[in-house]
């Protein structure tokens, strides 16, 4: 890709918030190891305020749990954008997703749930946002939001 990240996510109209702060964990929001940045798991959050709080298949519907799996992702590249000396450029590629998914015991379209932070990856990285992916349905997640994204990039 020629044309700098930040090029790209305006391109696609997409605007990154601030990173977010954690919330009550005492932990690294990003850590480089090598060549490899990991980002901690993110929140549904917008401007400070948690969004989406509830479980898939008993307050929400599938489309609204994946719009949280795509703002839990813009906090990811956000975490990874403030960690990174050359921003989102730094990123060679993305390399696993995790999302975790608060669902109904009956709700078994988890993966597409976190289909909303891979898609948005792969639009903003192209080739470079292809990854490895774990998708986990759970009872309760943190805050009562719906969807967690933690990832794993390649980095300079």
């Amino acid at each position: 890709m020629s044309d700098s990240i930040e090029t790209r996510l305006s391109a696609l109209g997409i605007t990154l918030p601030p990173a977010p702060a954690p919330r009550a964990a005492r932990i690294s929001m990003a850590r480089k190891l090598g060549n490899l940045l990991f980002v901690s798991g993110q929140l549904p959050s917008s401007g400070g305020e948690l969004r989406h709080v509830g479980r898939v298949g008993d307050t929400m519907d599938l489309a609204e749990a994946q719009a949280a799996a795509r703002a839990s992702a813009l906090n990811v590249l956000a975490q990874a954008r403030a960690a990174l000396p050359g921003g989102l450029d730094d990123i060679v590629s993305v390399v696993n997703l995790r999302g975790f998914v608060a669902a109904t015991p009956d709700f078994t379209r988890v993966a597409e749930v976190v289909n909303g932070a891979s898609d948005l990856m792969v639009e903003v990285f192209g080739a470079a946002g292809a990854h490895t992916r774990t998708a986990v349905g759970v009872a309760s997640m943190p805050h009562g939001v719906v969807v967690e994204i933690e990832a794993m990039f390649e980095v300079r």
